[in-house]
């Protein structure tokens, strides 16, 4: 027998239909967005380590280094946002400036180049990502959280099966030999990368609506600080502050493909199944996570994630790289969606942005020693050594997240 509740719930096409018009407008932006980086971000590496020479610890500095600047003003950005009553004019701000920076990798020299326009380019990242989850959270009502940010991650996600593929074109279109493309080669796809980025910008201006938030006080809004936040949303930070210690940077996983023997031309193609898988499980994850709970799915995918990069520290063929990457999609969709309707269940409405601008930080203080660190053993020990490392760190968070965090339902916020 099905209860009241099960009978009365809508079936998941007619709870996305039920979505607001704003939430499908943000995901477009988020779709052109993500499709314009990542016709850039899987040949990034391969650029950076065959055209400029930069060795793998320096790709994990590029990449720790800008996710850290990103993660950081997150924090003042959301903050803003609270105090401001307004979020959409950092959200456009935050992709204006994205938009500017990146056609400038067609022009870089050296790897220290690429790092200041990758910091530049999460600038923008880190101005637009806390207002605009803070937007969504604002729109949707709490048994639709799950499904809203699901659906938003599935449509980034989307965006990045769209852009490798464009990228696999462009490689096909403008590089003579695909085991030697030539920096000019690379300046072309760079150049024809920022298109999509432009798009979404005038997406966000015109389509994109300012959320529902409402004025309030000075002493409702506090300052940048843990104060007067749920126990468990402070526990749940320090142990995303641990996991994220694992997570480095998807180039090191790029660099083992090309290890076991991935041509240049199918890294695209590789990236694109990495990503549709993603689209496809945040689809169903954030539905689940409505349902099951939030912590339920953010656990099972950090244990697959931590079993993924335990399978990649042995992974020596093609046929295993593509199973890998496949089934690393699907820890995405159980943990992205569930850990931005956490932080939202766990928060009062006026504290959202904030919230969200602390849950990026945490990811902050530890993305950039994960990312070096992982270069740093892999240059060492090897990439066995560094992935066998990072599972080890990821398994024990979600323990920890498993022991530690305990959201009940009375702490949810009905408004």
């Amino acid at each position: 027998m099905k209860s009241a509740d099960e009978q009365v719930r809508p079936g998941l096409w007619l709870r996305y239909r039920g979505l607001p018009r704003n939430v499908f407008a943000i995901g477009l932006v988020s779709l052109l967005n993500d499709a314009s980086s990542e016709i850039i971000y899987p040949l990034l590496p391969i650029f950076l380590a065959n055209s400029l020479g930069a060795s793998a610890r320096a790709i994990g500095t590029i990449e720790g280094l800008a996710e850290s600047v990103a993660s950081l003003l997150k924090l003042f950005a959301g903050y803003l946002s609270d105090r401001l009553a307004k979020r959409k004019f950092l959200v456009v701000a935050g992709y204006s400036v994205a938009s500017l920076a990146r056609p400038l990798l067609a022009f870089a020299q050296t790897w220290t180049q690429v790092l200041a326009i990758r910091l530049t380019d999460r600038v923008g990242k880190g101005i637009r990502t806390a207002p605009r989850d803070a937007m969504i959270a604002d729109m949707v009502r709490v048994e639709q959280r799950g499904i809203a940010f699901g659906f938003h991650r599935a449509m980034d996600h989307a965006g990045a099966v769209i852009g490798p593929l464009i990228g696999y074109l462009l490689v096909i279109l403008y590089v003579a030999n695909s085991k030697s493309p030539t920096r000019g080669e690379f300046s072309k796809i760079f150049l024809m990368a920022s298109v999509p980025a432009l798009i979404a910008v005038l997406v966000a201006i015109f389509f994109m609506r300012e959320s529902p938030v409402k004025s309030f006080s000075e002493n409702q809004v506090k300052t940048i600080s843990l104060r007067g936040f749920d126990s468990n949303f402070k526990r749940f930070l320090l142990v995303l502050a641990l996991f994220t210690l694992s997570n480095s940077s998807d180039s090191f996983l790029i660099l083992r493909a090309m290890d076991a023997g991935v041509s240049i031309a199918l890294v695209p193609l590789l990236w694109a199944a990495h990503h549709g898988m993603k689209v496809l499980s945040s689809l169903l994850g954030g539905d689940l996570s409505d349902r099951l709970g939030r912590k339920r799915l953010i656990v099972s995918g950090w244990i697959l994630y931590a079993a993924v990069y335990a399978g990649f520290a042995y992974a020596t063929n093609q046929a295993s790289l593509w199973v890998l990457f496949l089934v690393y999609g699907i820890y995405f969709g159980l943990a992205e969606g569930a850990e931005k309707a956490l932080v939202a269940d766990l928060v009062r409405p006026e504290q959202r942005g904030t919230a969200y601008g602390l849950y990026n930080l945490a990811f902050g203080i530890t993305v950039f020693p994960a990312s070096f660190l992982m270069g740093t053993i892999w240059d060492w020990k090897g990439p066995t050594v560094a992935f066998l490392f990072s599972a080890f760190m990821g398994a024990t968070a979600a323990v920890l997240l498993l022991l530690f965090v305990r959201p009940r339902p009375q702490e949810r916020i009905v408004e």
